[in-house]
């Protein structure tokens, strides 16, 4: 008993000790560290090789990818073709890719440069905001659950609520504020239209989500992962799902992230030019989907980012439907 104490008294100091440097993980590699620290160790549970699907499921590569027409369809058979593979998707995925989106591929490469010059930039200048008071305007950290995790994730993150009250422009880095509010607006406009789309899908007006407020609320979540220097012991995101009502996440061209179907992770490559939606934990209650609970996960090895918008009503109506009803 009295030497667990000590090792989690340990383990507390050491934690102390990462979060008081506000450098996070990227700290640790300009450090030059060759060794993980314990506190990035997770359990060989976590960190096994997932199994292989079942033969009913070795026709699936990965996620479904949806073409958005540019979100103009030449007739209603287009845009119902489209409603039903957004339904498919949400049914037995809740994830899906969409490419002609209508977020221009150059506002795409701007937001995802502005996440590696924020991260990248001079210790000094990122530490002003470092923080764990999550009521500030804009707040960089590593781990939001760094003390009550069972493993630190290998990443750092920068988060803001875009809408629907934006920061001030003061309130936000120079360094990737312009870019930040032109991409929220953009992707607040993305998630009103695919709102429309699962509205269709869940047979109602196509306005019904909107009017109800599920498109009302943006917090941008920007996640950055360095080079491990022992990937095979940590994760850059553990399992878990997002407790919104739909994730807009913009990833870097390189692999990582795993989506979990009946039981069975499935990579999820890159598409160039795709954002990857996530129907998250509050639509997928609202709707009452017969799908089973998705989550997700994310192993680390090289340098990548994900640009994720969680898109959230500012207060709960309950309107209960179902997909496929």
């Amino acid at each position: 008993m009295e030497t667990t104490k000590i090792a989690a008294l340990d383990r507390i100091n050491e934690l102390k000790a990462f979060d008081e440097t506000k450098t996070g993980v990227k700290g640790l590699v300009e450090a030059g560290i060759t060794q993980l620290p314990r506190i990035f160790h997770d359990s060989p549970s976590n960190l096994a090789n997932p199994k292989p699907p079942s033969s009913d499921l070795l026709h699936l590569a990965t996620i479904p990818t949806i073409d958005l027409e540019g979100r103009v369809f030449e007739d209603e058979t287009k845009r119902k073709i489209t409603v039903d593979g957004v339904k498919d998707a949400a049914e037995k995925w809740g994830f899906f890719q969409v490419v002609n989106h209508g977020v221009s591929l150059d506002l795409l490469e701007r937001m995802k440069d502005g996440v590696r010059r924020f991260n990248e930039q001079a210790p000094e200048l990122k530490k002003q905001f470092y923080s764990r008071d999550f009521r500030r305007e804009f707040v960089y950290t590593s781990n939001f659950d760094l003390y009550t995790s069972s493993a630190a994730s290998w990443r750092d993150t920068f988060s803001c609520y875009m809408a629907p009250n934006p920061p001030k422009p003061q309130d936000l880095p120079e360094i990737c504020r312009d870019v930040m509010l032109e991409y929220s607006k953009q992707a607040m406009s993305l998630g009103e239209f695919l709102f429309e789309l699962l509205s269709e899908a869940l047979g109602l007006n196509p306005n019904h989500l909107k009017e109800i407020d599920c498109s009302k609320g943006l917090r941008m979540l920007c996640h950055y992962y360095p080079p491990c220097p022992e990937p095979d012991l940590t994760l850059g995101a553990s399992k878990h799902s997002d407790s919104s009502f739909l994730t807009v996440l913009l990833p870097d061209q390189i692999e990582g992230l795993q989506v979990l179907r009946e039981g069975y992770w499935f990579d999820v490559p890159p598409v160039p030019g795709a954002l990857i939606i996530n129907v998250g934990d509050l639509l997928q209650a609202s709707s009452c989907s017969r799908s089973m609970p998705f989550a997700q996960n994310l192993p680390v090895g090289s340098k990548f980012l994900f640009v994720g918008g969680l898109m959230y009503a500012a207060y709960n109506k309950r309107q209960v439907h179902q997909f496929g009803a």
